[in-house]
């Protein structure tokens, strides 16, 4: 994750800042959505003055990307003020688009304070089980998209990879972090946590509807991601992802979730519209 993360300088000039990377091995062969969102943060992120910080972003996702290949990040400085900077960041592949966010940034300055409380009743990280627990039985190769990934997540109240157990509601609690220490970097927990804010989000939605993600047939798909940071925190650390879903029709849903962090700090807000797609039942078949 932090060598994805680590974008190149590009020799090429136009009038936008440009910046090349490359992408994490993924089974299907897609580039993961959050992945493409952290770096282009990171991307904009290099344009700006030391101690202005990112406090918002707006992205859509446009075209599946091909994790083989390189992508190119192109920022454009939109606005620069006294206490605020806005970029656009686009990733190209082959020439065309994959993604297009627009993110703004902050000096730190002092304010009224408040915040959302913490969820009551969520079991801790230690009192619950790790996720191979939850994949007995599934194939080695299957295993690898969750065991072979930077990121360590726990659900409450289970996962619903190959079955939804419980309730079906639309809503959900995951404690995620990534799997081992990270730089001190302050930009680099910030992008760590967009790169983890696009994980799960969407399984709010399928809960409700007792969709489990190994449905045959089932197609979801990102459309756009949406993400405001409110308090420095550190990915490498457990943090409870409170998730959402409060509407869903003509096959897409809407999914929100905040961040916070073990002692109860709201670190982040996220908000998603995704495309669902359930297969049809046959019914030649009765």
């Amino acid at each position: 994750m932090l060598a994805v993360l680590d974008l190149a300088a590009s020799d090429a000039r136009t009038t936008e800042d440009i910046f090349t990377g490359v992408s994490q091995s993924m089974p299907l062969g897609r580039v993961f959505g959050g992945q493409v969102l952290a770096q282009s943060i990171i991307a904009a992120e290099r344009t700006i003055s030391e101690g202005r910080t990112v406090h918002s972003m707006h992205g859509y996702f446009l075209r599946p990307g091909d994790a083989s290949s390189g992508i190119t990040f192109a920022v454009d400085r939109i606005h620069d003020g006294r206490s605020f900077s806005t970029r656009r960041t686009q990733a190209f592949q082959e020439g065309v688009p994959i993604f297009s966010m627009i993110a703004s940034f902050q000096d730190e300055g002092p304010g009224v304070e408040h915040q959302a409380p913490y969820p009551d009743g969520i079991p801790g990280p230690d009192e619950l089980p790790d996720i191979e627990s939850h994949l007995k039985g599934l194939h080695p190769m299957s295993k690898r998209m969750f065991t072979d990934r930077p990121v360590e997540l726990r659900h409450v109240p289970s996962p619903i990879y190959l079955t939804v157990d419980g309730e079906r509601r639309p809503s959900q609690a995951v404690w995620v972090k990534v799997r081992r220490p990270i730089p001190d970097t302050p930009a680099i927990h910030r992008a760590a946590l967009a790169y983890l804010s696009d994980l799960t989000i969407q399984e709010s939605i399928l809960r409700a509807h007792g969709i489990a993600w190994a449905t045959r047939g089932l197609k979801v798909a990102s459309l756009d991601h949406a993400m405001w940071w409110h308090r420095a925190g550190r990915a490498d650390e457990w943090m409870l992802y409170a998730q959402e879903s409060p509407s869903a029709r003509g096959g897409r849903g809407l999914a929100t979730g905040r961040i916070y962090s073990a002692d109860g700090a709201l670190l982040a807000s996220v908000a998603q519209e995704v495309m669902v797609r359930i297969p049809e039942p046959d019914a030649s078949t009765g």
